[in-house]
């Protein structure tokens, strides 16, 4: 028997390679994935805050600041810087009382509050007015304002019999209101009203307070707020 020819071997491989590449198409075989091929992307998570690690404000511990102290309880005399009139101021518990007074005529009580710095407004009757500080509880300087007319004055720490003092009462059927301002050289400057009408009053005895009046014995104390 005779063999096929080369020509015919070559043939038959042809048509065998031609039939598998059918085969694959028709088929839809696929190709193994890459080894490039681009990951997935990473989930990603936001982390939380960190905790802050500031350290908390510490409370002030600055001690607050102590209140001056209320003047002491104490009387005060002087005059006026013209010396036309003496002023004296009485000190009692934040309150004062003041007296202005020229010996004649002319008089004002004035009251009012004292600061805890010494300062004081102290007012009186028709607009009369006080303005004053006390320093360091020695003396008070300021002006005093009378029927319109403004002194400046200096009142010096006073002590007994130096001081304010009044007395009130009815002698004759007349009603008496007289004040006296007895200072540290012992001279009295004072005015007494009797039913409204002003005049100089008679001396005390600063020992004891004891003043005539009209005939009658009377009794002149320390004034207070």
């Amino acid at each position: 028997m005779k063999r096929p020819g080369p020509l015919l071997t070559l043939l038959a491989g042809l048509l065998f390679g031609v039939f598998m590449l059918s085969l694959n198409a028709t088929t839809g075989e696929r190709s193994s994935p890459s080894a490039f091929a681009s990951p997935p992307p990473a989930a990603t998570t936001t982390a939380p805050p960190a905790p802050s690690t500031a350290a908390p404000e510490a409370p002030s511990t600055a001690a607050p600041e102590p209140s001056a102290p209320v003047p002491d309880d104490a009387e005060y005399a002087g005059r006026t810087d013209d010396d036309s009139a003496a002023v004296a101021v009485t000190v009692r518990d934040g309150r004062a009382i003041a007296y202005f007074c020229d010996g004649r005529t002319r008089e004002s009580w004035l009251r009012g509050d004292v600061a805890a710095d010494g300062g004081m407004r102290l007012t009186g009757r028709d607009g009369d007015e006080l303005n004053a500080v006390l320093r360091q509880g020695k003396r008070i300087r300021g002006t005093v304002e009378v029927g319109g007319r403004e002194h400046a004055f200096t009142a010096d720490r006073a002590k007994k019999p130096s001081g304010l003092y009044r007395a009130t009462a009815t002698v004759r059927e007349a009603r008496i209101d007289a004040g006296w301002i007895v200072l540290r050289d012992g001279s009295q400057v004072g005015v007494l009203t009797r039913d409204g009408a002003p005049s100089p009053a008679p001396r005390i005895d600063p020992a004891t307070g004891a003043v005539t009046v009209d005939g009658q014995r009377l009794t002149a104390r320390p004034a207070t707020p």
